[in-house]
């Protein structure tokens, strides 16, 4: 069975399937596609901790789907979006994972990502 483990850019998944799709990522189904007949050895949501009810809410469903959540504190931008600037984070993570697993898959539309990839 196939090792996989799994890295996701909630702020900017957040956003990006808010702009160009109006609509919101189902977590449980991309938990379904890329877990099936597969072993998860790490699942990791990147997001920021703003301390309200409803963000605590998103994050206890992750947990209860299976990722590990990881927090940052909450950057207010003045378009009014959020940033946690986990890249750095989520690359280490990437590194220490892959040698443990036989596919990683990384959920997120940040660029700063690519030289990552295509190592």
């Amino acid at each position: 069975m196939e090792k996989v483990s799994i890295f996701v850019d909630v702020q900017n998944i957040y956003y990006t399937t808010k702009q160009q799709f109006n609509s919101n990522f189902d977590y449980n189904k991309f938990w379904k596609l890329v877990t099936h007949q597969r072993e998860v050895v790490a699942a990791f949501a990147y997001t920021t901790d703003r301390g309200d009810a409803k963000q605590i809410q998103f994050q206890n469903i992750l947990r209860g789907i299976g990722f590990g959540v990881k927090l940052k504190p909450f950057i207010s931008r003045a378009d009014g979006s959020a940033k946690g600037d986990w890249d750095v984070g989520i690359t280490i993570d990437i590194m220490e994972y892959a040698i443990k697993s036989d596919v990683i898959v990384l959920a997120s539309g940040d660029g700063d990502f690519d030289v990552l990839i295509n190592r």
